[in-house]
């Protein structure tokens, strides 16, 4: 049997204490109303992983304004005040179950496949972005081509995150988590081939990671000192699962480093599988670059279901925080049963996310 008890152990975010060290990765679900409202079924998914055991519940990506931010069809928005009071039924349940939850806030820039507000979709730069539209999340064929943000549209990105976090934070939430992953805006901001320009935001990666730092900052000036605000970073995207950066541990020094002094209580990371070596050249994990160069608390999330291997990675202090989706759908319930020693049900992609992403009647 296999000594899990890192994982019960509290962690401290921020100003966010939470009862153990499990959190649910945020996760696209598609269930909202089609103008971006909170659903009674999203209430009780949400509150099924509080129920479970989960310290930490972070929510599917939330669109932070009404131009271009929107990613699918049945998004939820944290966009109106209206929207806000409906999240805050969610929050208040989960926070009856015992559990904490912030709210992931999100900007889709090029990889949009569905807004009810405009049509077309900015990015960095004017790059077609590679692979195709996500099916189960209700698209088909490819992107298509962004136009490039004016300084105009980049400083409304900027104010898009700033009222999302603050309407979060108006209604209950314990934190906000930034969006800078998986080839949405800021990450497309990111990577070197999506990112073309050649003003302050182009060029070297600490030119690239420089709208991620301003919007974490302005997020943060914007909550307070007491709100936790973290942010999610990714080498892979949903359309170029492969994507690995180019400069490596030399970027992974500059991108965590500038992230760790902009005012944030956490990094995110993301990765295929977690504890698997970041770049070619070591054999050390993202999640461990992120502690080094970071210096704040480190959430780590990849393939983590198997408890073993998620208390490793606490025991050995690569992360302070591990997060489960697959992991998480299939066991809502992951806590109490690692806890009580139980047996852990598989994920079933057909039964959970086909024909789409909705939440099913038996996990609400």
């Amino acid at each position: 049997m296999t000594n899990t008890q890192s994982l019960f152990e509290s962690v401290s975010l921020g100003n966010t204490t939470l009862n153990n060290r499990v959190g649910v990765a945020p996760m696209t679900r598609t269930s909202a109303t089609k103008e971006g409202f909170v659903t009674d079924k999203m209430i009780s998914y949400y509150t099924s992983f509080a129920k479970g055991g989960f310290g930490l519940i972070i929510t599917e990506g939330t669109y932070t304004d009404d131009q271009y931010s929107q990613t699918y069809s049945n998004q939820p928005g944290i966009v109106y005040d209206e929207q806000a009071q409906e999240w805050k039924k969610v929050v208040d349940s989960v926070h009856q179950a015992g559990a904490k939850i912030f709210m992931q806030i999100q900007h889709t820039g090029p990889l949009s496949q569905g807004s009810r507000f405009v049509k077309g979709t900015i990015a960095p730069s004017a790059v077609q972005p590679k692979g195709e539209q996500l099916e189960f999340y209700g698209g088909k064929g490819p992107f298509s081509l962004p136009k490039e943000a004016t300084k105009e549209e980049i400083a409304d990105v900027i104010n898009g995150f700033v009222n999302a976090a603050k309407r979060a934070q108006s209604v209950g939430f314990d934190g906000v988590e930034i969006h800078g992953a998986n080839g949405y805006l800021l990450d497309a901001f990111l990577t070197d081939y999506a990112n073309q320009r050649t003003d302050e935001y182009g060029g070297t990666t600490e030119n690239r990671v420089r709208l991620l730092v301003e919007v974490s900052k302005a997020v943060r000036e914007a909550v307070g000192a007491d709100f936790t605000v973290g942010i999610r970073i990714s080498q892979g995207k949903v359309n170029d699962y492969a994507h690995k950066w180019a400069g490596k541990e030399k970027d992974a020094e500059i991108i965590f480093g500038q992230l760790g002094q902009a005012g944030l209580d956490y990094i995110h990371v993301t990765e295929h599988k977690a504890w698997q070596p970041a770049f070619d050249t070591n054999n050390l994990s993202l999640a461990v670059f992120a502690k080094r160069y970071g210096k704040i608390p480190v959430i780590a999330n990849g393939h983590l279901e198997n408890p073993s291997k998620a208390s490793e990675m606490i025991e050995q202090g690569e992360a302070d925080i591990i997060t489960l989706g697959k992991g998480a759908l299939a066991n809502h319930d992951w806590v109490q049963k690692v806890r009580n020693n139980e047996p852990l049900k598989e994920f079933d992609q057909e039964k959970i996310l086909r024909p789409d992403a909705k939440i099913k009647e038996f996990e609400a």
